[in-house]
């Protein structure tokens, strides 16, 4: 189940949720009791790394790269 993040626009309160895709959206703030709970963008929690097939099947060859998180022309 994924990891769903809150925050009260009211209030400011924010909560992480583990909920069902199917599941409803949280509305109501535990804190300020107002319907103005709206669920926030979050990154995932993973990440590819290395040489496996990630860096092969993306890149078109068949060397292998490490993931980098150097911006280029940096």
């Amino acid at each position: 189940m994924p990891i769903y993040a809150y925050k009260c626009s009211n209030c400011g309160f924010a909560k992480d949720v583990l909920q069902k895709m199917s599941d409803a959206p949280m509305k109501t703030c535990p804190e300020c009791g107002q319907d103005t709970m709206v669920k926030e963008l979050s990154a995932p929690g993973f990440e590819l790394k290395g040489s496996g097939w990630a860096a092969t099947d993306f890149q078109g060859g068949k060397t292998a790269r490490a993931a980098s998180h150097k911006k280029p022309g940096a």
